[in-house]
């Protein structure tokens, strides 16, 4: 008897806790978004993707955080702070003087996962922006200090706003 994909993802995610969710998608050949509906509710609250602007609003106020690119051919890290954005030309537009920047086709952000759980023996907050396809757009990473530590006042906020949104139906 075969299992479905789905608990075998949950025996992956069982085996090693604090690995990278991306290779077990790419193991289980299966979007990210399949995997980060197996995590338990503690560690992943799905909302729907078109409170992305009320979302990114909040985030331009945390501060330095770590934004992420993660595809099959490598990870994109980028430090600064979120700045604004505004609607134009089919794109939600990024703008400021940090080194976060660009056009986002946000019309296509169907989920947005606060996600909390641990990554290689420490804790890892992030707000993660899905796509149609189930796919990772890009995350929000919580920043560290230089000792790797979380920032308090960011975890604060992340888990302010993950709380308000547990109550949406």
């Amino acid at each position: 008897m075969t299992l479905p994909v789905n608990e075998l993802i949950r025996q992956d995610l069982a085996a090693k806790p604090d690995g990278i969710l991306e290779q077990v998608a790419e193991n289980r050949g299966v979007p990210m978004q399949v995997v980060l509906d197996c995590l338990s509710p503690e560690a992943a609250v799905r909302v729907p993707g078109d409170l992305y602007q009320e979302i990114w609003q909040n985030l331009t106020e945390w501060g330095v955080v770590t934004l992420v690119v993660h595809t099959r051919d490598g990870v994109f890290e980028c430090e600064g702070s979120i700045p604004a954005g505004t609607l134009g030309h089919g794109y939600f537009n990024i703008h400021g003087e940090t080194p976060i920047g660009g056009h986002l086709r946000m019309e296509r952000c169907r989920s947005i996962y606060f996600i909390d759980r641990p990554f290689f023996g420490k804790r890892s907050c992030s707000v993660q922006f899905v796509n149609e396809e189930g796919g990772v757009m890009f995350k929000i990473f919580v920043g560290r200090h230089e000792d790797r530590a979380l920032r308090p006042d960011q975890v604060a906020r992340f888990e302010a706003l993950r709380a308000k949104y547990r109550k949406t139906p």
